[in-house]
């Protein structure tokens, strides 16, 4: 047995001994979290490195792609001034109106059509036509019938949004297997139970898949739209700073989408995983 005056000693010493047990691995743990890191931000430098040496090097003309510090020193005072900022809002505000509006009326368009035969049958026709036709190619349409306000853009962006969602929310719905089904009949689910409890669920990866492929077109639709009659915007600010030769300007708009882009996939995949959390990740085993 251990004496009681002992134990404070041993409970001293088994302390230190942790410590010195954990005070190498602290290093190793920041040693692979920056290699992780290096890994994958690896392109990303070396596409940063490439544009800084070469325009400095004359490898291509600086006049038309300026180096890269040129460009963050512009984005900088574009910041500053506050109009990248309004023209971000204008942007974001169209994107996402565009974008929650097709989110809300083709997910339920998508799960009836995918779960109803004959009203896909119905409209199959009009979803094949409508569905080959580029979003872009309807602006002056929408210019000509609501005019050059708000409106046609938003109504674009919803447009071109609404396809990728619900065709995948129709491949979704009808990708469940019949097994599940089947096995969900069996242990007498009605179809709203059924609805909710096993076709909702199976098809969430697929429709969320729609979803972040519709993030990206509303960024890049409205970018085009933004560039006729518009008078703030990135697409406008990339179209104004063009024509007035701003060049650092120009790129500087292209980085903001860019990375708006990546900011808007990455929340939409946070999203995906918060409904999604009952899946098994396969590439984890």
């Amino acid at each position: 047995m251990v004496d009681i005056a002992e134990r404070p000693r041993l409970a001293a010493t088994a302390a230190a001994t942790a410590a010195t047990d954990a005070a190498p691995r602290l290093p190793r743990r920041l040693l692979g979290l920056g290699g992780r890191v290096l890994h994958r931000t690896a392109a990303l430098l070396t596409l940063a490195l490439v544009w800084e040496t070469a325009p400095r090097l004359g490898l291509v003309d600086r006049v038309f792609l300026p180096p890269l510090s040129e460009v963050l020193l512009g984005w900088t005072a574009l910041l500053r001034s506050g109009q990248l900022a309004e023209h971000v809002g204008a942007s974001l505000t169209r994107s996402l109106t565009g974008l929650g509006l097709a989110v809300l009326t083709a997910i339920p368009l998508g799960l009836l059509i995918g779960w109803y035969r004959p009203l896909a049958e119905l409209l199959s026709p009009l979803l094949e036509v409508f569905r080959n036709t580029a979003a872009l190619a309807l602006l002056p349409v929408f210019v000509l019938i609501l005019g050059l306000g708000e409106t046609s853009k938003i109504a674009l962006v919803l447009y071109a949004c609404s396809w990728p969602i619900l065709l995948n929310t129709i491949a979704g719905v009808k990708g469940v297997d019949p097994l599940l089904i089947r096995s969900a009949r069996s242990m007498g689910l009605n179809h709203l139970r059924l609805f909710q409890k096993v076709i909702l669920p199976a098809a969430v990866p697929t429709i969320f898949t729609g979803v972040r492929l519709a993030g990206a077109y509303s960024i890049l639709v409205l970018v085009a739209a933004e560039m006729v009659g518009a008078k703030a915007g990135l697409g406008y600010l990339i179209n104004y700073a063009q024509y007035n030769f701003a060049i650092p300007d120009m790129y500087a708009g292209i980085i903001t989408i860019s990375a708006i882009g990546l900011v808007v996939n990455q929340l939409l995949v946070a999203v995906e995983r918060r409904f999604s959390t009952w899946r098994v990740d396969v590439s984890a085993s």
